[in-house]
């Protein structure tokens, strides 16, 4: 019997990824990729704000790692 693990990353993200590891270990930089990842960030979170609103939760995890309680919004 095989057993084949389907990937839960799309093939092309894959590909990018892998691709970026491999000048990352050798050294490389790629300014065009790195503007353009930026650029995706950047984008991600501004989508990520105006579904969800401000997330402040840097207090209340830097209090449950340093205390161990949760904070009011948990």
């Amino acid at each position: 019997m095989t057993t084949q693990e389907k990937s839960l990353i799309a093939p092309k993200l894959l590909a990018e990824l892998e691709s970026v590891l491999a000048d990352l270990a050798k050294g490389r930089r790629n300014p065009d990729a790195m503007k353009k990842a930026a650029q995706d960030m950047d984008r991600m979170r501004e989508e990520t704000r105006k579904k969800l609103g401000a997330l402040n939760v840097a207090v209340d995890l830097i209090r449950e790692g340093r205390d161990g309680t949760k904070g009011p919004n948990q």
